[in-house]
């Protein structure tokens, strides 16, 4: 197994963006965040794009509140002029934002103000994957005009499979320059009398099962951003460039859990289909014991030895205890054993598991000594 130097990776100038990636539950945010945080106190200049992270961390970074703009992290210690900014993304506010970068005012104020959109920019399957894209290539024009970072870090959404975030500018895309809307968009551009039978039919099929106001909205939504379809296109072409530079390094999160690794491998192997660049792969939360000579079988034996003669009820618990933790050891270290030798190309680190959640910089600087431990 080839070991994942972290270190090397935040230190070199070259490296201008990081993306964690995996299933969710696997401590995607709380790697980001670490990695941003010792990357800021060994001298780059970076920005933390965090995605819905747990109250406790969020107050770490100091922010109490949702808020599309990066804002300073307090209490940072930089060495050489290093600096951190964070921020969460906020799904809706930056579609809205692409509306009025891109838009007319008048047809800007008719978009946001569409029922239809308002559930698109909402809710709908893949968009916050797809604003995800979109705040990043953001975060890179401004860091190049201003200078003002020279590390982003990107925590991605916490999907149900880790391939969303490659496959949803592709799907959103998709959906806003496909032939439904396209049909939808068909009585906005000419008079009914002049669509064909076809279209006629699908759009009364569409009346009834969608109903009136329903369809008018879509109508009217598809009419308004009739000019905006291809910039979403471009936009996510490029940001898939973007991804693709020699600059841009993967690092694939996974837990020892066998759904987990399994995220993890589909991840892999579609980051080299697409020729992405995979620094590595971060073992979460692996179980460990500070007393690993003692198994959970002589553990156990103990306890019922103990148990059976009376004595030290208080430490029978504790030797069962440690029989349970100890089982979990094994069981984690067998399935990262078989990650690793299905995966010897790929370098990788294993990160035990804290005791506690993280809440304050002193957790995060923990979490970025363990990451780069060798």
């Amino acid at each position: 197994m080839s070991t994942l130097d972290l270190d090397a990776l935040i230190d070199d100038p070259q490296t201008r963006i990081i993306v964690t990636c995996g299933s969710g539950g696997v401590g995607k945010t709380t790697t980001a965040a670490a990695l941003g945080l010792r990357a800021a106190e060994r001298g780059r200049k970076v920005v933390v794009l965090t995605i819905d992270p747990a109250r406790r961390l969020a107050q770490a970074l100091g922010l109490t509140e949702l808020d599309n703009t990066p804002r300073a992290v307090a209490e940072v210690d930089p060495a050489n002029g290093g600096r951190l900014d964070a921020m969460m993304l906020d799904m809706k506010r930056t579609f809205d934002e692409v509306v009025l970068a891109h838009a007319t005012p008048a047809k800007a104020e008719q978009i946001l103000a569409n029922p239809f959109y308002m559930a698109l920019s909402s809710s709908f399957a893949g968009t916050q994957e797809y604003m995800a894209m979109e705040k990043l290539g953001q975060l890179h024009k401004q860091a190049e005009r201003t200078g003002e970072w020279d590390l982003i870090v990107v925590d991605t959404p916490p999907s149900r499979s880790a391939l969303d975030f490659l496959d949803a500018p592709e799907r959103l895309a998709s959906l806003l320059e496909g032939r439904f809307l396209r049909l939808l968009l068909a009585p906005a551009r000419g008079p009914m009398r002049l669509m064909s039978a076809g279209v006629n039919l699908a759009m009364s099929v569409m009346n009834k099962v969608l109903g009136a106001q329903v369809l008018t909205d879509v109508q009217t939504f598809v009419a308004a951003f009739d000019t905006l379809f291809g910039g979403f296109r471009e936009r996510a072409d490029k940001t898939v460039a973007l991804l693709r530079e020699p600059h841009t390094a993967f690092l694939v999160v996974a837990a020892p859990q066998n759904d987990a690794l399994r995220e993890a491998s589909y991840f892999t192997e579609r980051l080299r289909a697409e020729k992405m660049p995979l620094a590595g792969v971060v073992l979460n939360r692996v179980t460990t014991t500070h007393v690993p000579e003692l198994s959970a079988e002589r553990s156990l034996a103990a306890a019922e030895k103990l148990e059976e003669a009376g004595k030290s009820e208080l430490t029978a618990a504790v030797l069962r205890l440690h029989a349970d933790k100890m089982q979990q050891v094994v069981s984690d270290r067998k399935r990262a054993d078989r990650f690793h030798r299905g995966h010897r190309s790929i370098p990788t680190v294993d990160v035990p598991a804290l005791p506690d959640d993280i809440h304050d910089l002193t957790g995060l600087r923990t979490i970025g000594e363990l990451l780069t431990a060798s």
